[in-house]
């Protein structure tokens, strides 16, 4: 069964993402889509008078999106101009042009689970195509701006070569491209998981029981069928899929599809819309393949929704059940953005409006005004279905009869109400439901000649259907659960003259668009809904003049067709923003390059980070369910033997970085030959010796016992949310909590440390992904490697300067001062100026003293005594003073006597995350893994090869 939502889609264009930012003078993302929309303006004129909707007849048209309703006569032109009329207008990434000089059409493929033709087959080789207009065909009726293709499946099971030829021959000539799907695969995934599993669920629905899966099997061969669906309709598109095309994929059943097409070809634009709600994360959390899902669709470049509530659900998703980060914009995931928005739907307003002009359709309204004569109409159109609310609305009418007994005679309600899904045992008890209050109403306060209810069990025609919109007095729109419901804005295309008021579900996305003009309710307060009625009924010309006018100035504006292109152009313009962004990250280390210069270089620096480098991976749900087991920090099992062959080489020094205490680098590197650095560098040893500090003797750590208060404050208020209290640094975590509860105390923290504790302190902030911690002032692993560097110096533990460095590690932007210490091609700031000439003018002091030794080797010894003056002149000094002499006199001396590096032989390569100013980057852990075998492998048998 297909919802309406199936079949229609969004208007207005409220985005979610705020202006983009200039990249090198390129315009931002706002000025690209404020000239990209001037430019559609005008482009419609171009192709105004092509005759693409010449004769176009309003009286052959759909009934309310439900049924499609054409003469015999008319069928084949109508059909033609239906899926003809899909075609659209100029690229936006490409200036081509046509041989007439007009701007060459950009190719669309509409892909949705339906074709917008039905076949049925008539013998062996030939076949009748019947249209079946819904909203989405409506919705891109019309737009001339792209050249629209169709990819589906066709409703029919066509096991045959013969019966598959002929119908894609046929489908052909409509732009319509078929996907077959067998009769088993179309149970388990259109019967089973779609509309028993993902519909349901969507409308917040409970997921079904063990009765109703026994018809369907189970949750895991439903989705295997799913996923088998969806990779089928992704084996179609790729055929027929050329450079440059837009990939408009609909709908809750493809929501696999972004993945498979992205697997492909991943420069594809993909775009992917859902015509239903998108539910909160508390209710997508309960299905089985939540997880599966949400990645899936994360692949798409642009997803779209028909309002922000639901956007902000899937958002909300997407952080609380993958630990994805939710921004402003959208969805990240290790610097990769999917663009999120919201798209409410529209209509043809046109087409309603010019339809009340026809001769039908005046003399339906004329009818339909002598038989009401005298009462108010109320009116409901509605599919039969669970979420419409359509019991609650009759019982809510009763009421007002009840409480209104001088109306009963003075208004009457149809309620039309299309079948849908007969065969499901819960519609018909549905539909025995609403027949049985229906009989009961009208036997209790009808009359011989009148019944306060007509009710009808089919669809009507689209000219009957505007009459009855016409001569309406007060529509009643009571969806429980509803993607849009666009009967709201039929209504009010048709109210030019009557002005009738909209009763709208609270429940319903067009709330958001017209809930200004309309009357919210809350369908499940019957009292309240009757007393809507009430109200309605006896407004006054004026109020009913001014909310009418308000609904009627958004339907006509935000129309279909300005929603379809305005997808287009943002999908358009999210891959080119994705394109910008991209040039500004770098790019995969190239592990070969690496290798190489590591195994022609005679002394190697490696320095590694150890938190989500060196550790042992856990998985996003893996993390959820273990919390314990990956806050204690273990190095990867497969990296024991790599890093002992590494640590053995004479010419290779290790150094082993992190914010960790001095017992968890014990107790994981405490039998390799290295260095350690804990506590970002505040605390350093060489395993075979003891721990040192650089930390002076009257450091100022009053601030310790307040700060700590705080965080137990705040650990205590934020479940799954932990601190760790080190010697010279306290940090607070809440990488498992709820994700949005934890920012928002992890803003409260910082504002009770700013206001209080540390306002006078000489401290750092440094604010993590998802912690905080609070270390003395000037911390950085920058200062830390320069340290290490002269204490190698000092104990002469390297015979020769260091002509290669490989710095690897998933450190934070506060610690990433460390890729610029080593950076060779920087451009000199101000520090590094001070450095060159220091060093220049130690060179010059000590040239008589270097016989034998280059000049780096020169400065070291000087060096170290006057770091020891400097040791001993730093007690007078506050914390800040001192850190900032030890920040030059490491950055001046240690780090440039002992390095004699070159560009190319410098590796900095960030781990797990693309907004870095590092050269590279490495993906994960793994990747990390992979490299240091390689190393220590080649390593390993150059050795052994110049030993033989």
């Amino acid at each position: 069964m297909e919802s309406i939502e199936d079949t229609r889609i969004p208007q207005n264009n409220l985005i979610l993402q705020t202006p983009g930012i200039k990249y090198n003078g390129v315009p931002s993302r706002l000025e690209r889509l404020l000239r990209e929309r001037e430019l559609r303006k005008s482009s419609r004129s171009l192709y105004a008078n092509e005759g693409i909707r010449d004769g176009y007849r309003d009286s052959d048209v759909s009934v309310n999106g439900i049924e499609l309703c054409l003469s015999d006569g008319d069928k084949r032109t109508r059909d033609e101009e239906l899926i003809e009329g899909l075609v659209a207008a100029k690229t936006l990434s490409d200036g081509s042009e046509r041989l007439d000089g007009r701007p060459q059409k950009q190719r669309l493929l509409v892909v949705a689970n339906r074709l917008p033709v039905s076949a049925v087959r008539k013998g062996e080789d030939s076949w009748a195509l019947e249209v079946s207009v819904g909203g989405l065909v409506r919705a891109l009726l019309g737009v001339n701006e792209f050249e629209a293709n169709w990819i589906g499946w066709a409703g029919v099971n066509v096991s045959d070569e013969i019966g598959q030829r002929s119908l894609t021959e046929a489908l052909a000539e409509k732009r319509c491209i078929p996907v077959f799907l067998d009769q088993e695969t179309v149970h388990q995934y259109y019967n089973g998981y779609c509309n028993n599993i993902l519909w349901p669920l969507f409308h917040y629905l409970p997921l079904p029981q063990e009765d109703r899966l026994a018809t369907t099997r189970s949750f895991q061969s439903q989705f295997a069928a799913y996923k088998k669906a969806n990779q089928m309709f992704a084996d179609v598109i790729n055929e027929h899929y050329q450079e440059g095309d837009v990939v408009w994929c609909h709908d809750y059943h493809l929501m696999f599809l972004p993945k498979c097409l992205k697997e492909y070809n991943s420069k594809m634009k993909v775009g992917w819309f859902l015509h239903t709600p998108f539910p909160s994360s508390e209710i997508h959390r309960t299905l089985p393949s939540r997880s599966e899902l949400l990645r899936a669709v994360l692949a798409a470049d642009l997803v779209g929704f028909h309002t922000y509530d639901y956007a902000r659900h899937f958002v909300s998703a997407c952080t609380r059940i993958l630990g994805l980060e939710g921004t402003p914009e959208g969805v990240e995931d290790q610097g990769k953005l999917t663009r999120v928005a919201a798209f409410p739907i529209g209509i043809d307003s046109d087409r309603f409006i010019r339809a009340l002009e026809l001769s039908p359709v005046k003399h339906h309204i004329k009818e339909l005004q002598e038989r009401f004569a005298g009462r108010k109409v109320m009116l409901g159109v509605d599919r039969l279905d669970m979420i419409k609310g359509i019991p609650q609305k009759i019982l809510a009418f009763e009421k007002f009869l009840e409480e209104n007994p001088d109306w009963r005679d003075k208004v009457v309600l149809l309620q039309i109400a299309v079948p849908t899904r007969t065969d499901v045992p819960e519609y018909q008890k549905l539909t025995c439901q609403v027949h049985e209050i229906v009989g009961r109403i009208n036997g209790r306060f009808g009359t011989l000649t009148a019944v306060p209810i007509h009710h009808l069990d089919r669809s009507l025609d689209f000219n009957a259907l505007c009459a009855i919109y016409a001569v309406t007095d007060v529509a009643l729109v009571t969806s429980l659960r509803d993607g849009m419901n666009l009967v709201s804005y039929e209504f009010v295309a048709c109210q030019a003259s009557k002005k009738g008021v909209l009763i709208l579900s609270e429940f319903a996305g067009a709330a958001q668009s017209l809930g200004a003009g309309a009357i919210l309710v809350n369908p499940w307060n019957v009292t309240e809904l009757a007393s809507s009625i009430g109200y309605a009924l006896t407004m006054s010309a004026h109020e009913r003049e001014k909310r009418h006018h308000h609904n009627f100035m958004h339907v006509t504006t935000h129309t279909s067709q300005e929603w379809a292109e305005t997808f287009v152009s943002e999908l358009n313009d999210t891959v080119v923003e994705a394109q910008l962004r991209t040039r500004q990250i770098p790019p995969q280390l190239p592990t070969k390059l690496a290798i190489e210069r590591y195994l022609r270089s005679n002394n190697r620096l490696l320095i590694l980070g150890f938190n989500a480098t060196l550790t042992e991976p856990v998985d996003a749900q893996g993390r959820r369910i273990d919390q314990l087991k990956e806050m204690e920090l273990k190095l990867h099992p497969d990296l024991k033997e790599p890093l002992r062959k590494l640590c053995n080489d004479p010419k290779t020094t290790v150094v082993v970085l992190s914010g960790s205490d001095r017992n968890v680098l014990d107790e994981n590197f405490g039998e390799y030959r290295m260095w350690l650095a804990a506590e970002h560098g505040m605390f350093l040893r060489q395993t075979e010796g003891n721990w040192m500090t650089t930390m002076p003797e009257n450091l100022n750590m009053d601030w310790v016992d307040s700060v700590k208060h705080v965080f137990e404050y705040f650990t205590e208020r934020t479940p799954r949310s932990h601190f760790e209290l080190r010697e010279t640094s306290l940090v607070w975590n809440y990488k498992y909590t709820d994700i949005e509860f934890g920012r928002l105390q992890s803003k409260d923290l910082l504002q009770h440390l700013w206001t209080g504790p540390i306002s006078n302190a000489s401290v750092d902030v440094v604010q993590g992904s998802r912690s905080v911690e609070v270390r003395a002032v000037g911390v950085t692993k920058g200062a830390a490697i320069d340290r290490i560097l002269g204490e190698i110096v000092h104990n002469n533990d390297v015979k020769a300067p260091i002509d290669y460095v490989l710095c690897i590690g998933h450190f934070l932007p506060k610690d990433e001062d460390i890729y610029s210490f080593f950076e060779p091609e920087l451009p000199l700031g101000q520090a590094a100026t001070t450095r060159t000439k220091i060093a220049n003018h130690l060179n010059r002091n000590t040239s008589n003293h270097s016989a034998g030794k280059s000049g780096h080797w020169a400065v070291s010894y000087k060096v170290s005594q006057q770091a020891s003056t400097l040791d001993k002149k730093a007690g007078s000094n506050e914390n800040g003073n001192w850190w900032s002499m030890m920040r030059d006199r490491m950055t001046v001396h240690e780090g440039s006597s002992v390095l004699d590096l070159k560009a190319d032989n410098y590796f900095s390569c960030a781990v797990g995350r693309k907004c870095s100013t590092s050269r590279y980057l490495l993906g994960s852990s793994a990747d990390v893994v992979s490299l240091l075998k390689e190393l220590a492998y080649c390593s390993s048998y150059r050795a052994a090869s110049s030993y033989k």
